[in-house]
């Protein structure tokens, strides 16, 4: 694997998801493929689990670890060819990636959508120019439009605790009171596409995702039919993609709680608004899954970071 750009760069994702549960048996066994290796991480937008988990992946497979904020810390970049540079930012992706990939071996990025203009955050301008111009694999932390990252550790945690051959997952949209990027729910519904599984998407009327991300995909306007006999139900707010980037409602009916759950077990990504997005009797519950989730966040990064090594 050359870069994990999206869930599809892992190859086989079940075999991945199984290597992955058995590395978390004995974590530091690799501790030798990324000796003399060296991480760099970048973030234009903030994290906790993400650079947390990404940095003990890292330092398990016996990597050195760089992390530098771009928001406080970096020049202000340019990405567009041509531009004449009398403004406010001061380097170009071009110079900065190249100089990036003298100091690391491997670079991972995190960089939210704006959402204000579609088409630049389809163009995945910050991940795309280090891919373009960096001459070491490049490893996405979260992009504009995904967070494969994520979903594999979406995907290890419903391999463990599935007891089906073929459950139910429900992908439910929830309130929130700010406009949320689309990154984590299309990952999401890509990594399902690869499983064995009944999956349904839930939202409100306005609230459908990218139809290319869905396309294939069942989607149902009535949450509580959805949720009907699901195994696994994993809550997570997004923005509108037809009127971009804009909260059209803020429909608390659809905060999840112990009644519509019933007795599935419940995801969601993190951070989380609680009695907005889901209710403490959830969250708090033996049913929900979030702390294990997070913490096959550490794994997936292990996984797609001992593939890239052994490609080195």
């Amino acid at each position: 694997m050359k870069h994990y750009l999206t869930i599809n760069d892992i190859g086989n994702l079940k075999d991945s998801v199984s290597e992955a549960i058995e590395l978390k048996k004995n974590p530091t066994q690799f501790k030798s493929l990324g000796k003399d290796k060296t991480l760099c991480l970048l973030f234009f937008n903030n994290s906790l689990r993400t650079r947390l988990s990404t940095q003990k992946a890292a330092i398990n497979l016996g990597m050195d670890v760089m992390v530098m904020n771009f928001g406080s810390e970096g020049w202000q970049l340019e990405f567009e060819d041509g531009t004449v540079m009398d403004q406010g930012k001061a380097e170009h992706i071009k110079e900065a990636a190249q100089v990036v990939s003298q100091y690391c071996d491997i670079v991972a990025i995190r960089a939210f959508a704006g959402l204000m203009d579609k088409a630049q955050d389809e163009a995945e301008v910050v991940l795309n120019g280090f891919t373009k111009y960096a001459d070491i694999p490049v490893v996405n932390m979260e992009s504009s439009v995904g967070h494969p990252m994520q979903a594999l550790a979406d995907a290890i945690t419903l391999a463990e605790f599935g007891t089906k051959a073929k459950p139910k997952v429900v992908l439910s949209w929830a309130p929130h009171p700010r406009a949320l990027p689309h990154a984590v729910a299309n990952s999401f519904v890509e990594m399902m596409k690869l499983q064995e599984a009944e999956f349904v998407i839930t939202h409100p009327e306005g609230y459908e995702l990218n139809p290319e991300v869905t396309q294939g995909c069942s989607i149902e306007h009535d949450q509580e039919k959805a949720l009907e006999n699901a195994d696994f139900v994993y809550v997570k707010n997004w923005s509108s993609y037809t009127d971009y980037g804009s909260v059209l409602n803020l429909d608390s009916s659809w905060l999840m709680t112990q009644g519509k759950l019933g007795d599935a077990k419940f995801m969601h990504c993190l951070p989380v608004r609680r009695n907005v997005v889901v209710e403490d009797a959830v969250l708090d519950s033996d049913q929900s899954l979030v702390i294990e989730q997070a913490n096959n966040r550490t794994f997936s990064a292990q996984i797609v970071l001992k593939k890239i090594l052994e490609n080195l």
